[in-house]
């Protein structure tokens, strides 16, 4: 039986680990403004972005994104987040990590993640674009199964920590940035390649707040 649940224990793992390869794209610093040739492109690709007004949030809830994190190979996406961007992780046969280190990208702090009713929270997946935000500026012109994909793209997710997550709520550049001012670059250029790819528009003040942070990037 021990024989049997070890071996249920690696698949998982070796499961869960190679989903997160496929399916989650580039993690926390692999997108990162490394070169000039780069941040003229990422300047280039902001200032394409439309500029509008904010639109109103009348008709949002989280439900307009689908139901919780989607299920990819057995396993769901903020547990393939998480195997992602954590450190050391230790996965359970019900494809769930029970652990690991996260050097968050946000504070710049190292939390110590532990699977628990108390402790969960510590580590939570943002989206790096909220969905509040994302369907002011758009989403609610894209269509249900889009706003799904949205919901759970890897592009669009960070493990961070828990406090940060909940400070930052739903707002866009203009009122929130990370603390962790070296990690503010790739922030933005996530935020600008989320919105390009899905047709999100920005508002003006976003737009000047985005700009002054590329603007120091090289």
């Amino acid at each position: 039986m021990k024989t049997f649940k070890l071996r249920r224990t690696i698949i998982s793992l070796v499961l869960l680990l190679m989903t997160a390869l496929v399916f989650s794209g580039q993690p926390i610093d692999e997108l990162g403004l490394s070169s000039e040739n780069n941040q003229v492109l990422i300047t280039g690709e902001l200032a394409s972005l439309d500029v509008k007004g904010r639109a109103p949030k009348t008709g949002y809830s989280r439900a307009q994104f689908g139901d919780g994190w989607a299920i990819r190979s057995g396993c769901d996406v903020r547990n393939i987040i998480l195997a992602r961007d954590l450190k050391s992780v230790a996965i359970d046969d019900a494809c769930h990590v029970q652990s690991g280190t996260l050097h968050d990208p946000y504070t710049g702090s190292v939390i110590q993640f532990t699977r628990g009713e108390q402790t969960s929270d510590d580590v939570q997946i943002d989206h790096v674009v909220a969905l509040s935000d994302a369907w002011q500026k758009g989403a609610q012109q894209l269509s249900f199964e889009t706003r799904v994909q949205f919901a759970n793209d890897p592009l669009n997710l960070l493990a961070v920590d828990g406090s940060a997550n909940q400070q930052k709520s739903d707002s866009d550049a203009a009122s929130w940035l990370p603390s962790n001012k070296s990690f503010r670059c790739q922030y933005i250029h996530r935020q600008v390649k989320v919105k390009q790819k899905y047709a999100l528009w920005v508002t003006a003040s976003e737009q000047t707040a985005m700009a002054r942070v590329l603007s120091a990037c090289v």
